[in-house]
């Protein structure tokens, strides 16, 4: 359990990948706090899962990642009630699937605040605490959509742009002190958000299901599969060890090969 004593925050994280995240770093020791939205029943079963598995304890905050105060108040509960965060893994997202002029004003600022803003509020909040150990790891699920665009996603493929961006950014303020920072950028993965989306580009696209499916999200991925939650999560983990420590800055895409082309 190499992450005993480490306490690790995952910001969108009561389901789908951001909960695989959470289940991989307390299997190693570490003590989580997840954040989200979902039935309070199965939250708090997840929490006492995660609990029991990392023997470090594991909170849950509803911080809402839209408001600045409450990501700033949920990484100080974090620090006083849990330690750290010594790892920090801005997961949070959403999405909205419409021609750039037909998008709605709201949603393109609600997906820029939160597929965006939260990780840079989070961040902040974050690292001063990760320099003064000399030791931290901020992980930012990106998108192949970080790298490549598609149409109909113009709020998505921005935030993702910036979001690596701003993974360089803090990479090279941090290098000295420790503290890498890295982007995850997976194709598509079978999530909650991603199925919400088909509906959508079926009407935008005037396809089936199934159309949608197979000739528009795994069109892209060379091998014709759904990346799984397990595969960006095990990325996630070895970034938090020490043998990772030369790797900042950077990029990894999980993507079936999607970006290759």
């Amino acid at each position: 359990m190499f992450l005993k004593g480490k306490t690790a925050l995952i910001t969108g994280s009561t389901s789908g990948i951001g909960l695989g995240y959470a289940k991989v770093l307390a299997a190693e020791g570490a003590a989580v706090m997840i954040n989200g939205f979902g039935d309070a029943a199965e939250v708090e079963r997840e929490r006492a899962a995660l609990a029991a598995a990392s023997g470090a304890g594991a909170l849950y905050s509803a911080a809402d990642m839209t408001k600045p105060d409450e990501i700033a108040a949920m990484v100080k509960e974090c620090a006083d009630k849990l330690g750290g965060p010594d790892i920090v893994i801005n997961n949070a997202g959403i999405q909205h699937v419409a021609l750039i002029e037909e998008f709605p004003i709201a949603s393109w600022d609600a997906i820029i605040a939160i597929n965006l803003s939260s990780a840079f509020h989070t961040i902040r909040a974050a690292l001063p605490g990760m320099k003064a150990k000399k030791w931290g790891r901020i992980i930012n699920t990106a998108s192949a959509h970080s790298l490549v665009a598609s149409p109909f996603k113009s709020a998505y493929v921005t935030a993702k742009h910036g979001l690596a961006g701003l993974t360089k950014t803090v990479a090279l303020e941090a290098a000295t002190f420790g503290v890498t920072a890295n982007c995850i950028s997976p194709g598509y993965v079978w999530t909650p958000l991603v199925e919400k989306q088909i509906p959508d580009t079926m009407q935008a696209r005037n396809m089936t299901r199934e159309q949608v499916m197979n000739d528009v999200l795994l069109a892209g991925q060379p091998t014709k599969q759904f990346v799984t939650v397990e595969q960006v999560a095990a990325l996630a983990l070895y970034l938090c060890r020490d043998e990772a420590a030369s790797i900042t800055g950077a990029n990894l895409s999980v993507d079936g090969g999607w970006t290759a082309a």
